[in-house]
């Protein structure tokens, strides 16, 4: 019940910040915090958890009991570009993208 997205293009820094909200949230809670969440990593992580959902139902395990067990982002390729400054100068800036994990459980019945 796993899924991976290689190569998003936003820092990691960034993506981190949706990706906690996430950790230990139950998937009604996770899709409902992502959905008003103005961020533009929430509608890459909605359809990365939708996917992991999708593999977990080929699984046969039911999408109401699981969670989001652990999620990790990253740091991926990195794109070197330049900008020309002044005096005839370049200066050096990075595009990082970033590689998000995403992998579920099931809840085990509380006694």
């Amino acid at each position: 019940m796993k899924a991976e997205l290689s190569n998003y293009r936003q820092s990691p820094r960034k993506v981190r910040l949706v990706a906690d909200l996430l950790r230990g949230k139950s998937i009604g809670e996770a899709r409902q915090a992502l959905a008003f969440l103005p961020k533009k990593a929430a509608p890459a992580l909605q359809k990365l958890l939708n996917s992991a959902v999708s593999n977990a139902r080929t699984q046969g395990k039911s999408p109401e009991d699981l969670f989001v067990k652990s999620i990790s982002v990253n740091k991926g390729l990195v794109i070197r570009r330049f900008k020309p400054m002044a005096r005839g100068r370049a200066a050096r800036f990075n595009r990082t993208r970033s590689i998000i994990s995403l992998e579920l459980a099931t809840r085990s019945p509380k006694k």
